[in-house]
């Protein structure tokens, strides 16, 4: 059996909710993965007499598409949606049995009202958790929408496929055969890359906000939900709500949850943020601050934002090393997120740059699926907690390699290896490999507020402990301030504190 208890427990349940037929057509061979894939379907088939399974011939063997009956919806699994697509798999069979998906109103119109024709393909790893948000996006516009239409493929399954189209980050969209997007998107992202962002004028009538909250990670959802409940008129602008936490696989540090990951937690935050009276402005990114009688944001749509107090907490987002090659090679095999790309350099030779608790957690997970590891640190000694390294050096397939400066990344059409300079002595040396993970911190993103604010050296936001800047009614909160340490935790108390501090604002001001 394919499924274990626990999964067909789960899924028992989820396929009562049904409410139509479907057909699943299955194009198979003789291969292992078409063998692992027909016991999924006739799996599925026991479990509901509402789903029937058909052989077919489809553009790829092996896959399977999920239909209503007598009508193809343009669904395709090209691979088995078990591990992080196990959801995607559930809410297909849901969505085209005709249950209702749990979208905005707004979006679901938009999706149909797509008038071009537009095949999509989605390149992903099973143990990414990036990818399943692409794809049930995706797989939603092709059920909505008759014009398109969506195949899944798993890398692991079309190795040759990823290898000859130099695929080497997920997920990766093509659209009519061309390359579309990258990395997470949310369905109103995608929307946005096809021309159907936020306009100018769906702000143009908005009144000021008491507190507008500029950012919608962890930080900035604490801010909302603080200054909601004090029953003042409260806004939230965020180029994607979630933030950095979308990115970040366990989190096992979050008091009170065990573990968790990262678009778990980023969900929750935006249902929280839902249930109060916040207007949430989603994909649309803050570009200027000035204070007037009002202090206003001015967003790169061209719409104006007011408020009588802001609340700064845009995070931050990987550092890059700045190194001839990073820019060029990006998902040509430079990569940030070993847990989403790593399956793609199975058996390859990596390196990772950063010796800090990040560096060397990739590093080591790296380590189970790569032939050898190369870490590159530029200081004498590696900073990663002493437990993290010494579960590094207990390694047979990593070099650690310290007081290493990086020169270059160097490639033709993808990564082929990387050059760095020995500190100590001044020589230059050249390690061949296909793919490079940048693990080396995080700066803020405050680069559009400019002299607006007082920021360090580090481009941080300026604080006190109330989260207020030099301007009156301007607080900050999260990664972009100078908080000490950057925690999803710290992040939380420091939005709360700076809502605090806002309706303390007001109420004397």
């Amino acid at each position: 059996m394919i499924l274990d208890a626990d999964i067909k427990a789960q899924l028992a349940q989820y396929l009562k909710m049904m409410e139509g037929d479907v057909l699943l057509k299955v194009s198979a061979g003789d291969d292992k993965v078409s063998r692992e894939m027909l016991e999924l379907v006739n799996e599925l088939a026991t479990m509901s007499s509402r789903i029937k399974v058909e052989h077919a011939e489809l553009e790829r063997t092996p896959s399977f598409s999920v239909n209503r009956i007598g009508e193809d919806t343009g669904v395709v699994f090209a691979g088995i949606p078990l591990g992080h697509e196990f959801t995607s798999l559930v809410l297909a069979l849901l969505q085209v049995s005709g249950r209702a998906p749990k979208v905005d109103k707004k979006v679901i119109e938009q999706v149909k009202k797509i008038e071009d024709v537009l095949h999509f393909e989605s390149y992903i790893s099973l143990s990414c958790q990036n990818c399943p948000e692409v794809v049930q996006a995706l797989n939603l516009m092709s059920v909505l929408n008759p014009n398109v239409t969506h195949t899944m493929i798993d890398g692991a399954a079309y190795k040759e496929e990823v290898e000859s189209k130099n695929i080497l980050a997920v997920p990766t969209v093509y659209l009519n055969g061309e390359p579309f997007t990258n990395g997470r998107k949310t369905i109103e992202e995608i929307l946005a890359e096809l021309g159907s962002g936020p306009d100018a004028s769906e702000f143009a009538d908005k009144d000021p906000f008491d507190v507008l909250v500029v950012g919608g990670g962890p930080a900035g959802a604490s801010a909302a939900i603080y200054a909601a409940r004090k029953g003042i008129r409260t806004g939230i602008v965020a180029e994607r709500f979630g933030g950095q936490i979308l990115d970040t696989a366990a989190i096992e540090n979050f008091i009170s949850v065990n573990r968790t990951e990262g678009p778990k937690l980023a969900a929750s935050l935006e249902e929280h943020v839902k249930d109060y009276n916040i207007d949430v402005m989603n994909l649309v990114r803050a570009k200027r601050l000035e204070k007037k009688d009002l202090i206003e944001i001015e967003l790169e749509n061209g719409a104006v934002l007011k408020s009588k107090s802001v609340i700064l907490s845009t995070g931050a987002r990987w550092r890059n090393v700045g190194v001839p090659g990073e820019a060029e090679f990006r998902n040509k095999g430079v990569a940030y997120c070993p847990h989403c790309d790593g399956p793609l350099f199975e058996g390859k030779d990596v390196a990772v740059i950063g010796g800090g608790n990040s560096g060397i957690e990739a590093a080591i997970d790296l380590a189970g699926i790569t032939n050898h590891v190369t870490v590159l640190e530029f200081a004498p000694e590696l900073k990663a907690d002493s437990v993290l390294q010494d579960r590094l050096y207990s390694l047979p397939n990593v070099t650690v390699v310290k007081n290493a400066q990086t020169k270059e990344i160097t490639g033709t059409d993808s990564v082929n290896g990387i050059t760095y300079i020995d500190r100590d002595s001044g020589d230059e040396h050249h390690v061949e490999l296909a793919g490079v993970f940048v693990q080396i911190g995080l700066v803020p993103n405050t680069d559009w507020l400019g002299d607006a604010v007082e920021r360090n050296k580090f481009g941080e936001i300026v604080v006190d402990k109330r989260g207020a800047t030099n301007v009156p009614g301007v607080f900050a909160a999260g990664d972009c301030s100078d908080s000490a340490y950057k925690q999803i935790i710290i992040s939380m108390g420091s939005g709360a504190t700076a809502s605090l501090s806002a309706f303390d604002y007001l109420v004397r001001n």
